[in-house]
């Protein structure tokens, strides 16, 4: 479900910070509002505001295999009242691939409003009761919801009907309260959400990078001798070199504001591209392009007349404006050996959650990278002599990146057979080719293969020998991806490969990582029972993103997947499983705010548990419990660490070994 995740710059999730008594998320806040159009016809208006980050999906599916949630109006008491005139009007927004869902949807954000006329039947009428059922989603998890609405059509108070359950509804309620004890030993833990700090250091790492090709790197002596020694006034060649620098970062953060104007006239324009097969494959022809440019084969150049220009107008014109024009020439004369680290970047930022921000942290760290060096070196001008000197390692540099580049690539082809399900790059296939594309470096390390700008090769230097070895690590490390193992996940790579699921083996079990796990509370406490072993309360989604990456990353790692294999009973419960329940389970749920929650499906039932006992509606979300449902633990949501995970089992084991 995590195949459009972000392949350089997005390897940090953002955590949601959950706090146990405070945590009934509600990201839709509705208002409503009755427009009288006559005497007898009135438009009912609904308008959703939406938090940040979250969606709400159409009333319409795209298709009739779709499994994206539909938002659903209900209008009660219809007969001999009123009669509605047409469907429910909604806004009209442009069909998208949903991430979660891996398929088109129409979905809102921010604010949706929908209208629904109606013409009375009964004159008398003063008062129309309807529910909205909808799921609401951000990019990794989803919280099933309803809401009634009371419409005065004459502005008359609103009158509640008392609402009276029956003894079915009263006995299956009362079910739904485990009455979970320990809270007073226990507090929940806080995770703290991780920033765009971390983009704007992996930029900064690709603007190192950057700096070790020959387009680069003999620049900076160069540059730096020229503001140094050619200027009149010491302090005034010091001022010029840091003020070269500081452009040189403004040019590289300036690029991403084009994105950001897309995003403003468009929301959805940087998902579009994200999720869009055919510029996938667009993306997939740029970076193959990009390799064999590294590798020597041709050079991939902005127009030499630009800068001309610039360098140009920088001798013309001197002052702030001419040093300005120096950096603009710098960043267009080493496009060749940027340009495919910077295509890179803006591939993996359109690619991932939060695009246009994270192309701006992730350009201002690359141009940060680029600029310092010839700030630095202007202070302290004696550093130059430590620089080594330009020579072969350069290309070598090149060629490496090359290889990245290649292996990139197949990210964006992966990208659009997942979308197209065409199935020509599962999940070990696409190990397998980097497996061969990772030979291949080691081979050009070793000096087996050679590209056309490469001169003869005296000796191995001990940069190569090293690269080479960890090269070889890392094909090691892959080879356990091609196997049907629990060591074929590769957390490490998590969001690069396909997932798991999307696998040449056929799964046996649908547990996660063929864990012995029930979905079902009851089974689950019987089976705990019988075993005398703690339980595993494990609030999960079928469409819950970060549930999938707690299941590959963090209980597949040995000591965690141990301890859950040999010393747990888990129980899943999936609070978006839409299987209906058996007609004598379906029940009435009174909630505290006075409405009634139609419990009619698994997902109902097992939301409404989660709320009740734990007043908190998000997913993952893990409980150690007893056979008496006695906290062992604090409660847990989302959790990157594994060890710290290990710990947390480790410690409610313990507690209910006591």
């Amino acid at each position: 479900m995590t195949a459009r995740k972000a392949l350089l710059f997005s390897l940090l999730s953002l955590f949601f910070s959950l706090s146990l008594f405070s945590q009934v998320l509600e990201p839709v806040k509705w208002e409503t509002s009755v427009e009288k159009v006559s005497d007898s016809e009135f438009t009912l208006i609904f308008k959703a505001n939406i938090d940040k980050g979250w969606y709400i999906y159409s009333q319409e599916q795209q298709s009739e295999e779709s499994f994206a949630p539909t938002t659903y109006f209900e209008f009660q008491n219809m007969e001999g009242n009123y009669q509605l005139n047409g469907k429910t009007a909604e806004p009209d927004v442009p069909v998208i691939f949903d991430k979660i869902f891996q398929e088109d949807v129409k979905k809102f954000k921010d604010q949706a409003i929908f209208k629904q006329s109606i013409t009375l039947i009964n004159k008398d009428l003063k008062q129309i009761d309807v529910t909205v059922d909808y799921q609401t989603c951000d990019d990794s998890k989803c919280i099933p919801s309803d809401f009634h609405f009371n419409f005065s059509l004459d502005g008359s108070e609103i009158v509640k009907d008392e609402i009276v359950l029956d003894e079915r509804s009263k006995q299956l309620s009362e079910g739904l309260d485990l009455n979970v004890t320990g809270w007073d030993k226990y507090t929940e833990e806080v995770i703290e959400e991780k920033s765009n700090l971390s983009i704007f250091f992996l930029g900064f790492l690709g603007g190192l990078i950057a700096l070790l090709t020959p387009c680069v790197f003999p620049m900076i002596p160069l540059t730096v001798s020229f503001f140094t020694k050619g200027a009149s006034d010491p302090k005034k060649g010091l001022f010029n070199s840091i003020l070269y620098g500081l452009f040189i970062f403004l040019i590289y953060a300036l690029l991403s504001i084009p994105f950001h104007l897309l995003d403003t006239l468009d929301p959805g324009i940087l998902n579009n591209i994200s999720t869009n097969v055919t510029l996938n494959i667009i993306f997939f022809i740029i970076f193959i392009a990009f390799a064999f440019s590294f590798f020597g084969y041709y050079e991939l150049t902005l127009p030499q007349s630009w800068s001309a220009a610039m360098d140009s107008r920088a001798n013309k014109i001197g002052g702030f404006i001419g040093i300005f024009f120096m950096a603009l020439t710098l960043a267009i004369v080493s496009f060749s050996c940027t340009g495919p680290i910077l295509g890179t970047l803006l591939g993996s930022s359109l690619t991932a959650d939060g695009g246009a921000t994270q192309l701006t942290m992730g350009m201002s760290g690359f141009g940060l990278a680029l600029a310092l060096p010839f700030t630095l070196f202007a202070m302290f001008p004696k550093w130059l002599n430590s620089l080594p000197k330009s020579g072969g390692w350069l290309n070598t540099v090149k060629v490496v990146l090359g290889f990245v580049e290649l292996a990139l690539a197949l990210k964006f082809l992966s990208n659009a057979d997942l979308v197209e399900h065409w199935g020509l790059l599962k999940r070990e296939i696409f190990i397998g080719l980097w497996i061969l594309i990772a030979i291949g470096l080691a081979l050009y390390l070793f000096g087996k293969i050679k590209f056309p700008h490469d001169g003869p090769l005296q000796k191995l230097g001990k940069g190569r020998i090293t690269t080479a070895i960890l090269v070889i690590a890392f094909i090691i490390y892959l080879i356990p991806g091609l196997t049907n193992t629990k060591w074929a996940n590769l957390k490490m790579l998590s969001g690069f490969p396909p997932p798991m699921f999307y696998s040449l083996y056929e799964k046996t079990s649908d547990c996660p990582l063929d864990l012995n796990c029930k979905k079902d509370l009851e089974e689950g406490l019987a089976l705990a029972k019988a075993e005398d072993k703690p339980i595993l309360l494990d609030f999960t989604g079928w469409a819950c993103v970060n549930c999938r990456k707690m299941e590959e990353q963090v209980w597949s790692t040995s000591q965690v997947f141990d301890i859950l294999m040999e010393d747990y009973v888990i129980i899943s419960l999936y609070v978006d499983d839409k299987k209906p329940l058996e007609e004598n389970n379906q029940f009435q749920y009174l909630r505290s705010n006075g409405t009634v929650k139609e419990i009619e499906t698994v997902g109902d039932k097992w939301q409404t548990l989660q709320t009740i006992n734990f007043k908190n509606n998000s997913q993952p979300y893990y409980v150690l419990l007893n056979h008496d449902f006695e906290l062992l633990n604090t409660t847990k949501a989302y959790e990157p660490d594994a060890d710290a995970y290990y710990d947390w089992l480790k410690t409610g084991l313990e507690n209910f070994k006591k």
